[in-house]
């Protein structure tokens, strides 16, 4: 049998390879701590659960209008008003089954073969292959820990050809951290405007967990407003990840194009969801801030043992909740059997020596680095950073 070559231009995730890997040795009976995965340890919030129990039990069990329900897309733009200062409309949103498929039709609506889409780096493994399979070409800008993992204006703008269709990253970003401010925003918006066709995709799926004060969205420049694309959902800032639940907010050309593709692939998402979204959008917001509260307390233990490693350069995350050093020191060196050649052995040497599960830095477009998620135990967390140490300081 002959498969479509649509396969071979894209990679299967680091993400959840590595989070394979680690449940088939836990299936050994070996005790791996999993800092792969980004996905929050905490239970979705008893009044969504509520509120989704309610769904069943009135019934909403059939298909759904494809952009979503219309009181989930009022719900999208409350939200956006209340915590964005952003003025959208119903026809604007696209509710999707996860933030990915919102990134998907997205690309898939504007990306043709040939066009070029811009990413900083580091970025969520999925922006580049998503690029792949549109056949488009991908252009990185590097950005490094020295300079917190943004993009300047100065690189934004080397970057931009007659090619260019999309510029994509993410505030706060998943691997790195980092979390751009209004100014900082502000200056590649001076960019954007002397380029009015190309799009912005901003991915928002991290807002709620900020470490720095108060999100900022690139749509609020009201001149470049309708080249961005907002990306969002409900996975991380309300524990609901098995929910399956996105959005995007845009210009009624693109929204309308995202729809008419979505019409195509999955229609609807789950009505259940979409009830239960409801209430997570326009309801108490205090488990998401207890959430980000236990979180910036994991993070500060983090960031104080893994300062400790001999070695490693890493960045203090403003946002999200992961850690992703540069590794690099450790390249070239051996327990006697096995040598760190680059990012992949690394994570595969603590998986395999440490019995702790990493994401490689290649999957995220930086290859001296490792992403390790806080999203564990305060206990876990403690444990597998003294497994790491104890494996690290073997090589030489």
């Amino acid at each position: 049998m002959e498969l479509s070559s649509l396969l071979n231009r894209f990679s299967e995730p680091e993400t959840l390879k590595m989070a394979k890997l680690g449940r088939e040795l836990r299936a050994q009976g070996i005790d791996v701590i999993d800092l792969s995965l980004g996905e929050p340890d905490f239970d979705t919030p008893q009044h969504i659960k509520d509120a989704a129990i309610k769904a069943i039990n009135d019934n909403w069990s059939h298909y759904t209008p494809v952009p979503g329900f219309l009181d989930l897309r009022e719900a999208v733009c409350t939200k956006l008003k209340r915590d964005n200062n952003l003025d959208y409309k119903p026809e604007h949103i696209v509710v999707s089954t996860g933030a990915k498929q919102s990134l998907a039709n997205s690309i898939l609506a504007l990306v043709d073969e040939g066009d070029e889409v811009i990413i900083p780096t580091p970025y969520w493994v999925t922006y580049s292959e998503l690029v792949k399979i549109a056949r488009g070409k991908v252009v990185e800008i590097r950005t490094t820990v020295e300079n917190k993992f943004k993009t300047t204006a100065a690189e934004l703008e080397a970057a931009i050809t007659p090619k260019t269709k999309v510029f994509m990253f993410s505030s706060p970003c998943n691997p790195s951290g980092a979390v751009y401010s209004k100014e900082e925003l502000a200056a590649l918006v001076k960019v954007f405007e002397k380029h009015p066709g190309i799009t912005i995709l901003s991915d928002e799926i991290y807002e709620y967990i900020n470490f720095i004060g108060k999100h900022e969205s690139i749509a609020q420049f009201e001149s470049i407003k309708d080249q961005v694309v907002i990306i969002n959902g409900l996975s991380k800032g309300f524990a609901m990840t098995g929910w399956r639940l996105g959005y995007i907010a845009a210009n009624s050309t693109i929204s309308k194009a995202c729809e008419k593709l979505q019409g195509q692939f999955t229609s609807g998402t789950c009505s259940i969801a979409q009830k239960a979204a409801v209430a997570a959008l326009t309801g108490d917001l205090r488990p998401s801030l207890e959430m980000t509260e236990e979180f910036t307390r994991r993070r500060t233990k983090t960031l104080e043992l893994v300062n400790a490693i001999p070695g490693f350069k890493c960045f203090a995350p403003e946002g999200a909740f992961y850690v992703f050093p540069d590794v690099s020191y450790y390249y070239g060196k051996s327990n006697g059997t096995e040598t760190i050649k680059n990012a992949a052995d690394f994570s595969m040497y603590l998986l395999n020596t440490a019995h702790v599960s990493s994401v490689m830095g290649d999957a995220f477009g930086e290859p001296n680095c490792v992403r390790f998620s806080f999203a564990n135990s305060m206990q876990n967390i403690e444990r597998a950073w003294e497994r790491i140490a104890n494996a690290l300081s073997k090589l030489a």
